[in-house]
């Protein structure tokens, strides 16, 4: 039984390299054992350890594996004093090859070849002068060396360094000669350093044990030959400065040619009282005009016209080459006439240019003001959220909700099981919590039953489903109820079962036409939410795959992921940095998507915007901040068309912003909430229940929730009027105190080489921490005012005899939680056989590198949901988390 020693400098990944090790080590190998002993360094002062190499890999819950973490103990030196005689007894046991890992070491350090048959030595390119490398003793001696995380700067360099020291130790002057020394990023889905280093490990293996490692060429080949999808490129790493560069020129240049517009507005009036002569006018005017755009200087010509066309009683105007007609005047009970758009009246040719450049009307750019010129006549920007106990239950709320409403806008909470890619099953941890706070989905026929009566390619249907980590499974299910809904519908109008051709072309008409939103924004779990159950990058790549799918399908009404700022806000983070850390998510994916090939046009129509609204006054600017950035960063720096330029958002209420204390407050504070997303323009709108600071809500406080958004919308007169945030002082300059702030937040992230880089480091997190803390500090001390919790307290719950209302608790019963069981070993059972072989799909699928919800959308109609969780955590690898 042969030993692999795994040894390297602290921090350079071993862990997680050993993991991606084991992964594919049990996938070319499926009957073979492997052991895994791993040794973490005791602390002198306290004498304890972290062993915190068990945290950092995932491949341990599979079958064939062990893993053993033991502390140094005060050896003195890199391995434990215990780890040859722990080595021993596992030789005497049925494995089939063991790893050796030790704790992180410094240059001279070289035990792990005492106690092994081969080794490895892990680093990464921060090792200094190159000088350097001939202190390293383990690249004199070790059979395989790793340089990992190969995106850190200077990696390649690193690469081609200790390349030269490898060949210099042992004598190889021929270039030509290739040696083991791989540069590597254990973090990257199937990475291709990572793949090429396993398979010279199994040929050393093969050559020591003739016969006993042979590897499937074909298997071999396959993964080699695989697509790697790097996210962020190094050309691009810089990304987020080059956003803020384009604002901060964008803005000077509004600035400066304000100046010049205003001059020549002037020239106009001034000339003919001047009795300047004709050629000196137009020669002045053409130096003035210099700069602009003919597109600018007719739209200050015309700036009279624009004030005429919204003074007028009708707006004629294009939503995707359709033409609508909408009233631009609404009467109040008094008579008065109010127009649901105002231009501003400036003479000033400066102000009017100011005002095109950095606001200008709802529905044109830079969309400050709104992404339509007009809100929808038909139907208010609510959504419908449930999700509670079984599908059953779940579909009985939807239908309550919408009752007597021609606008089906559903939004679905999955429980957290759902959430976190499992199935309902007996296992303690599992079972007390399916169905709770969610609704509990984990096969086809559940979706099914959760949307039965709602027809989904309806154009007045909606529905978004908040779900980041299995969100590819549930698009999967989602599809497929639509789908098999219009396969019922047109084989009832035929009389007869559709042919495989009739299907095939109804099934890509009909996802054409389904209309909603899936979250699916794992960025922001990891910030966060927590609910990341894949590593990152393979994370990714699913989202990756969605859109690919998206665009060769041609689907342009569904939203294949809503960048998330409301967990961000929901775990302790300041308006500031939600809408940041939000809009740089959503850049991030711009690039990642621009990586693989995609235009544009075609992915950034598909993306959308979930926020938060609390009740600090950065709040109200929150959604024309966000809007001007995208759009001038779309425009100027992606080239993106004017549907790519629109940022369309969801605004929730806060959840974090209801107390249980004077639960009836939390009313008052939600109404406020949902005033300023509709003033701003929100595109829809949920708003929460008081009572969900203590339970799921009820009918009854789902009621009063849905009537604040309805006497906003409906009966309060300021929202006759669809831009009343223009034209204020105080919101103008808030606009650019926030707009300031958020770039210079993109600066200290691209600092930290960007998104991806800054989540390495926790920044996010952390940032997102600290900002929870001071607001519980403040709420704590009394310095920040929460009225009913703070200040203003009811003098009643102070009283010794005080017993608080007891308040009905939504609860998913022990029936519900076992029919659940009853259902998904069913669904099993009765699709086991082609389960079984949609499941081996997808894993290849996934190691040839192909499109991972291709896959999914087949295996979804045969496997449930932790069938196909399992089948990616095996082949795509599960979450690591830094700590």
């Amino acid at each position: 039984m042969l030993v692999l020693g795994i040894t390297g400098t602290g921090g350079a990944g071993k862990s997680s390299l050993i993991d991606e090790m084991v992964q594919r080590y049990l996938n070319a190998y499926p009957n073979k054992k492997i052991a895994v002993v791993c040794v973490d360094p005791s602390k002198r002062k306290t004498g304890g350890s972290l062993l915190g190499d068990r945290i950092r890999m995932n491949s341990l819950s599979r079958n064939h594996v062990y893993m053993r973490s033991v502390a140094s103990r005060g050896s003195g030196r890199e391995i434990a004093s215990s780890l040859p005689d722990i080595l021993k007894f596992i030789r005497q046991l049925d494995f089939d090859f063991i790893i050796a890992e030790t704790s992180g070491i410094g240059q001279g350090n070289m035990a792990i070849t005492e106690v092994s048959d081969m080794s490895m030595y892990v680093m990464t390119s921060d090792f200094g002068a190159q000088s350097q490398l001939e202190k390293i003793d383990m690249i004199d001696f070790a059979d395989l060396v790793a340089v990992n995380k190969a995106d850190r700067r200077g990696a390649l360099d690193a690469l081609r360094d200790v390349t030269k020291q490898y060949k210099r130790s042992r004598k190889i002057f021929d270039e030509k000669v290739q040696v083991p020394v791989f540069l590597t990023q254990a973090s990257q889905f199937n990475d291709g350093g990572v793949n090429k280093l396993f398979f010279k490990l199994a040929d050393a293996l093969n050559e020591k044990q003739p016969g006993q490692w042979v590897i499937d060429s074909k298997y071999k080949e396959n993964i080699l030959s695989a697509e790697e999808h790097v996210i962020i490129p190094a050309d691009r790493q810089n990304y987020l400065a080059e956003i803020t560069s384009t604002i901060h020129k964008y803005k000077k240049r509004t600035e400066t040619l304000a100046e010049k517009a205003s001059q020549l507005g002037g020239l106009q009036k001034i000339a003919p009282l001047l009795g300047a002569t004709p050629e000196t006018v137009k020669k002045v005017e053409t130096d003035l005009s210099a700069d602009f755009t003919q597109e600018e200087i007719d739209q200050l010509k015309n700036f009279d016209g624009l004030i005429e066309t919204y003074s007028g009683d009708e707006l004629v105007f294009k939503v995707r080459d359709k033409e609508l007609r909408q009233p631009l005047v609404r009467e109040s009970l008094s008579g008065t006439k109010i127009r649901r758009v105002v231009v501003p009246k400036f003479k000033d040719w400066g102000d009017r240019f100011r005002y095109l450049k950095l606001e200008n009307v709802p529905g044109e750019f830079p969309y400050t003001a709104g992404v339509f010129q007009l809100k929808r006549a038909d139907e208010d920007p609510k959504r419908m959220f449930a999700g509670e106990g079984t599908p059953e239950r779940t579909n009985r709320r939807f239908h309550y909700l919408t009752k007597g409403e021609t606008a089906h806008r559903l939004s679905t909470a999955f429980d957290s099981v759902t959430l976190y890619g499992q199935d309902p099953d007996q296992r303690p941890d599992i079972f007390g919590k399916v169905g709770e706070s969610g609704v509990s989905i984990c096969t086809l026929d559940d979706m099914k039953k959760l949307y039965a009566g709602f027809d989904l390619i309806n154009p007045n249907t909606s529905v978004s489903m908040t779900i980041n980590g299995p969100a590819p499974m549930i698009l999967a299910f989602y599809f497929n109820t639509a789908v098999d809904q219009q396969v019922e519908k047109k084989e009832k109008e035929l009389g007869r079962k559709l042919t495989q051709d009739e299907w095939t072309d109804l099934a890509v008409w009909t996802l054409q036409q389904v209309r909603g939103t899936v979250q699916a924004d794992i960025l922001k779990e990891d910030q966060g939410q927590n609910t990341c159950i894949f590593s990152i990058n393979f994370a990714l790549k699913m989202m990756g795959d969605i859109q690919e799918y998206f665009v060769k399908s041609k689907i342009r009404n569904f939203y294949s992921v809503s960048i998330s700022g409301y967990h961000i806000a929901e775990a302790g983070a300041n308006p500031i940095s939600q809408l940041a850390f939000t809009l740089s998510n959503g850049f991030t994916f711009v690039e990642y998507y621009l990586a693989r090939g995609l235009k544009v046009d075609d992915f950034a129509p598909n993306l959308s915007f979930f926020f938060s609204n609390g009740l600090d006054p950065e709040y109200s600017v929150l959604g024309r901040v966000a809007r001007r950035i995208w759009a001038v960063a779309m425009r100027d720096l992606y080239k993106g068309n004017d549907r790519s330029q629109k940022l369309k958002y969801h605004i929730q209420t806060s959840g974090r912003s209801l107390h249980a204390q004077e639960i009836d407050f939390n009313d008052i504070r939600t109404t406020l909430q949902a005033l300023i997303a509709l003033y701003d323009n929100c595109n829809s709108l949920h708003t929460n229940a008081y009572d969900e600071a203590i339970t799921t809500p009820t009918e009854e406080s789902v009621r009063r929730a849905m009537a604040i958004q309805l006497i906003i919308n409906r009966e309060f007169g300021m929202t006759m009027n669809e831009n009343p945030m223009q034209g204020s002082f105080f919101i103008e300059e808030l606009t650019d105190l926030v707009e300031e702030a958020v770039l210079n937040e993109f600066k200290k992230i691209n600092e930290r080489g960007g998104v991806l880089g800054a989540m390495e480091t926790q920044y996010q997190r952390s940032k997102i921490q600290e900002e929870s803390l001071y607001y519980e500090r403040l709420k704590h001390d009394g310095t920040l005012p929460i009225i009913g919790v703070n200040t203003f307290i009811d003098p009643k719950t102070m009283a010794a005899d005080y017993v608080p209302p007891k308040i009905e608790l939504a609860r998913a019963s022990y029936e519900e939680k076992n029919a659940q069981l009853d259902n998904v070993h069913k669904f099993q059972d009765s699709h086991a056989t082609q389960g079984e072989k949609e499941l081996q799909n997808l894993k290849n699928t996934v190691l040839n590198g192909g499109n991972i919800f291709a896959a999914l959308m087949t295996a979804a109609r045969h496997c449930s949901l932790y069938q196909m969780t399992q089948a990616l955590y095996e082949v795509g690898g599960q979450y690591r988390r830094n700590l």
